[in-house]
């Protein structure tokens, strides 16, 4: 009885440690989405609200002179998505990690009910 509770704890870590990476995958779709929203949406610039087309589809592009390129800067969008793979990697790698322990841990318990089923 004492390998029950061990496995049911066992199971238990496993699927907080898969909800932990999918949680950290969910940030780092947010992030995503946030530099989506920076990249592809018109905005306006702090002076005199004036109106300036998306980053990707600007003409202003490389124009250094303008103040809608020095509002919104390819730094700050680099910096998001830069931001974005680690927290992707990481939460891969532990909702990865999660499933695997939980898989190995129904695997070990089918092993064990056939192994017992055939004595």
């Amino acid at each position: 009885m004492r390998s029950l509770v061990y496995d049911n704890a066992f199971r238990a870590r496993a699927r907080r440690t898969r909800a932990w990476g999918l949680g950290l995958l969910a940030v780092a779709v947010l992030l995503w989405i946030w530099l989506a929203v920076l990249l592809f949406t018109p905005y306006e610039t702090g002076e005199r609200g004036r109106e300036c087309t998306s980053r990707f589809t600007s003409e202003n592009l490389h124009n250094s002179d303008s103040r809608c390129v020095n509002e919104r800067d390819w730094p700050e969008l680099l910096a998001v998505l830069g931001a974005s793979v680690p927290v992707a990697v990481i939460g891969g790698v532990i909702y990865t990690s999660g499933s695997v322990s939980h898989r190995m841990a129904e695997h070990l318990a089918e092993v064990t009910r056939l192994n017992a089923a055939s004595t």
